[in-house]
């Protein structure tokens, strides 16, 4: 995944006739790609922008089954989901995805209590699946003495009491990476920045795409038996380039604020009903994650801007259960993603499906749209058995639910030895804490850094858990080709500090200019264009209405 693993996947998708080429490096298309090449297709994988650039660096970070979807009575994309969240928490990324507690608050004691713990009791019922345990907690009651000790920052007279129960959270962006990285480790051809301009045809059949090496300037051909498409969003942009168009995708905003974790005391999430869906209230490392909103969105799809409004609407709605208000000088970080929903022509986004949809509308092309996070492993599976059944040949069945994420083997392991691991490497234990719930064991290649270059030890500027080290593996080991890449994905540090990266930029850039042979005219450059990002970001953030804000946001020029 380092520089020259992007030129060898650039050689082989430029020489070689492809059994499925994977267009769209998000949740779906890299655990698509990981699927295919575990069952022994030739598989390329490209991404126009990073991995994990759009919607799948933006959630609200829980794998969850979707507890409000109970409601609507869809057990069976709730089971699903569950199903998901027990394999991802115990075999497939136990060092990335981890439990994550919440309170369900009780405002009517009897009934509602009544209510909410039959579906609490469906949750935990649901999450079992031949035999397997769930990987977290079930359920139970808290009284309202025990809610106040629990979350002693609530209103004291908010809420008479409530039930607690568990999912499980994840960092939605280091999840991407690792999936791509384990997908080229079993053999897929993996390359980010690589825009598809066109698909090939020879007659009605699809047979491969022309596209676009951003980092080079180069046009080039890739052969492939069957193209999928999972671009999210971008759905329909490559339905037009098809000239067909199965189903339609819409795109909801959903707005996220990162405020300090001292902020609000407490070791407890919150589920919050609003007039429109529900908001979250999520323990996250050293802050809280507070979202989200679910607007329709029709402007720019790669930068969609929060506004004023949206960051008012969410302190007002968070702020009618605390006891000391939350303002915008308690935000240290804002982020707006947009969630692709199979859509009619005229449904609210927040009722419309987050079922997902394979369907072949060319002969060679497969489109796959909707789903969640959570469930992305059953719509990778879904998707390459569509493309299994174009390739007319015998395929071997999915394996993934099988197939730890690289770095899982050994984790738990190396994580009741970090004590000795950190007096070996001279540096803290949470550092090394840090580490594995980050890289796995791929740890020991950080640490092997370290070791190499002491000063590697020390933090980011402005952060309280970046290590310079990871900077330089993320150039390095896990494709990051530019300043944005690193501060805003494989750190997060664009969002969980003060100042949203602008003074690691200068320090970070240098880092990967090691690794990457920049000159200081590069150096200065990504600085530059990493700092107008903030600078516009900040800046829309300020406006009141979407268009104002998208306006603002898109001075910043494009990495």
């Amino acid at each position: 995944m380092g520089p020259d693993g992007r030129a060898a996947a650039l050689a082989a998708l430029r020489e070689r006739e492809l059994d499925v080429l994977v267009i769209g490096g998000g949740i779906v298309g890299a655990g698509t790609a990981l699927d295919a090449a575990t069952r022994g297709l030739a598989t390329g994988i490209v991404e126009a922008r990073d991995w994990g650039a759009g919607t799948s660096s933006r959630s609200s970070k829980l794998v969850h089954g979707g507890i409000r979807y109970l409601e609507q009575l869809d057990f069976r994309l709730v089971r699903e989901a569950l199903i998901e969240r027990g394999l991802l928490l115990q075999r497939i990324a136990p060092h990335l995805v981890k439990p994550v507690k919440f309170l369900y608050p009780v405002r009517v004691p009897l009934i509602e209590r009544f209510y909410i713990g039959a579906g609490m009791t469906l949750y935990d019922l649901f999450s079992w699946t031949g035999g397997r345990p769930p990987g977290v907690p079930h359920h139970r009651h808290l009284t309202r003495r025990q809610l106040a000790k629990a979350a002693p920052d609530l209103a004291p007279d908010a809420f008479r009491g409530g039930l607690v129960y568990y999912d499980a959270q994840v960092d939605d962006a280091r999840y991407v990476a690792s999936l791509v990285r384990t997908a080229a480790e079993y053999g897929a051809h993996a390359a980010s920045r690589v825009r598809v301009e066109g698909l090939i045809r020879e007659g009605a059949r699809v047979v491969g795409v022309e596209a676009l090496d951003r980092e080079s300037g180069e046009t080039f051909t890739i052969r492939a038996r069957q193209v999928v498409s999972a671009t999210g969003v971008w759905t329909d942009e490559i339905q037009g380039m098809a000239g067909v168009r199965p189903f339609r995708v819409r795109a909801s905003k959903g707005v996220h604020l990162v405020v300090p974790r001292d902020r609000i005391r407490g070791t407890i999430g919150l589920l919050l009903r609003t007039e429109k869906s529900v908001l979250f209230l999520i323990p996250w490392g050293r802050h809280w994650l507070i979202g989200t909103t679910d607007t329709d969105w029709h402007l720019d799809l790669a930068h969609p801007a929060a506004t004023a409004a949206d960051i008012d609407y969410l302190l007002a709605h968070i702020n009618t259960v605390l006891a000391t208000p939350l303002t915008r000088d308690d935000v240290e970080g804002v982020y707006a993603g947009l969630r692709p929903l199979l859509a009619g022509e005229s449904e609210e986004t927040s009722k419309l499906s987050r079922e997902h949809i394979v369907a072949t509308p060319l002969p060679g092309l497969v489109v796959v749209a909707g789903g969640k996070f959570t469930t992305y492993r059953v719509m990778a599976k879904d998707t390459v058995d569509a493309v299994a059944r174009g390739l007319d040949r015998p395929t071997p069945v999915s394996v993934t639910e099988d197939i730890g994420l690289t770095g899982a083997e050994g984790y738990r392991a190396a994580w009741n030895r970090r004590g000795r691991i950190a007096r070996r490497h001279r540096i803290p234990v949470g550092a090394v804490g840090h580490l594995l719930n980050r890289y796995g064991t791929h740890a020991r290649e950080v640490l092997a850094l370290i070791r190499e270059r002491p000063e590697l030890a020390e933090l980011l500027p402005g952060s309280e858990d970046y290590l310079m080290a990871e900077v330089v593996y993320a150039a390095s080991a896990e494709g990051a080709l530019h300043l944005d890449d690193v501060l805003a994905r494989r750190t997060r540090m664009s969002i969980e500090a003060w100042d949203r990266g602008v003074s690691a930029a200068p320090v970070a850039a240098s880092l990967m200019a090691e690794v990457l042979g920049w000159d200081e005219a590069r150096i200065a450059h990504e600085t530059e264009r990493y700092t107008e990002r903030v600078a516009a970001e900040r800046a829309s953030q300020l406006e009141h209405d979407d268009a104002s804000a998208e306006r603002i946001r898109l001075k910043a020029r494009e990495v």
